[in-house]
């Protein structure tokens, strides 16, 4: 039998299988959205540059982003406002890390190989990627995320109800749990799997 037959789908089979490519304009949408990261992240970056030496309007719109409602408002680039600006860009990037992974780990699991074994630039964890593996990277990329918004939080906590701190600090915890779970179930099957293969 030749390797062509032995790969020829059913007409049903066929339109099926070749659905997933449907999914290819959610993963070039998410590629612009890094793009549009990237230029937030630039401008971010160049007003805290602008303000710390010395312009009023990058300074002004510094202010404008880090000010929390309820708290007094800063007049000059201090340490606490520094911080938080560092945070913001801290949390650009592993947001633009999760679309990284979601993108290519998602492209790779669910549409089509990309072809990069061997690539030097390879990203080590696609080598064993599965729709496990990248559940399970993402719910710990979602925790770093939900710790620098929570640590934003506290660096302002008075200007927060306490059932406020308390309500984003029990989020992020169901956010630690929910990815405990994940790995424990990821762990369990692949135990399974092993044990099922020795057998």
């Amino acid at each position: 039998m030749s390797k062509d037959s032995q790969h020829k789908l059913s007409p049903l089979a066929g339109v099926i299988f070749f659905s997933r490519w449907l999914q290819l304009p959610l993963y070039l949408g998410l590629i612009l959205a890094q793009a549009v990261y990237v230029f937030h992240f630039w401008v971010e970056l160049s007003d805290l540059i602008g303000a710390a030496m010395g312009n009023e309007s990058a300074l002004k719109h510094i202010l404008d982003a880090v000010t929390v409602a309820n708290a007094p408002r800063p007049t000059r680039l201090n340490e606490t406002t520094i911080m938080l600006v560092v945070l913001g860009l801290i949390d650009v990037v592993m947001i633009s890390n999760l679309l990284i992974m979601v993108i290519i780990g998602g492209y790779e699991t669910f549409v089509s190989r990309l072809g990069i074994e061997g690539h030097p630039d390879q990203p080590e964890w696609l080598s064993h990627v599965n729709a496990t593996v990248l559940k399970v990277k993402l719910a710990m990329a979602i925790i770093g995320i939900s710790s620098i918004h929570l640590l934003k939080t506290f660096i302002n906590a008075a200007a927060y109800e306490p059932k406020e701190l308390i309500a984003q600090t029990a989020i992020h915890i169901t956010f630690l749990l929910s990815a405990l779970a994940i790995a424990y179930c990821d762990n369990l099957v692949t135990r399974t799997q092993n044990e099922a293969q020795k057998h």
